[in-house]
């Protein structure tokens, strides 16, 4: 698996788009868990997965952080296993929201939480981790 993140409007997606041309893309929406996106694996196509932020804060209600990242993390898990079987890169492109400011309502505290836990578990499980920004692309893992 290969993560890219970077911050709003920085270039992740020309930058993924430019590396795997021949990618389908998923995107994440409240009604899905990220395990769904399995279902957009083809043998040999690279699979590109976004809109982890608006994915967080649409199922951020009702579950306890540490019951969301169980979910996910075995969900990755998961996908990368049936990626790697069907020889299908997988991508995240993830965003990076922040940047140390703490936001006063406690609903925007959380979504910069379980973005930031959502990020650390996405690159543990990478094999590569590409920041962005401006447009430049900065290998980090």
């Amino acid at each position: 698996m290969q993560l890219f993140i970077g911050g709003s409007c920085a270039g992740k997606r020309n930058a993924v788009a430019t590396r795997f041309p021949s990618a389908t893309w998923w995107r994440l929406d409240a009604a899905q868990t990220l395990g769904d996106s399995q279902h957009a694996l083809k043998a040999d196509t690279p699979l590109v997965i976004h809109g982890v932020l608006d994915w967080l804060n649409d199922i951020s209600d009702g579950s306890d952080n540490d019951t969301l990242r169980q979910q996910w993390q075995e969900a990755m898990t998961l996908l990368c296993q049936l990626a790697d079987a069907q020889n299908a890169p997988l991508i995240i492109i993830a965003t990076e929201v922040g940047r140390g400011i703490v936001p006063m309502q406690p609903a925007q505290r959380r979504l910069r939480d379980l973005n930031g836990w959502f990020a650390q578990d996405a690159a543990a499980q990478a094999d590569n981790v590409w920041y962005v920004r401006h447009g430049l692309v900065m290998a980090i893992k």
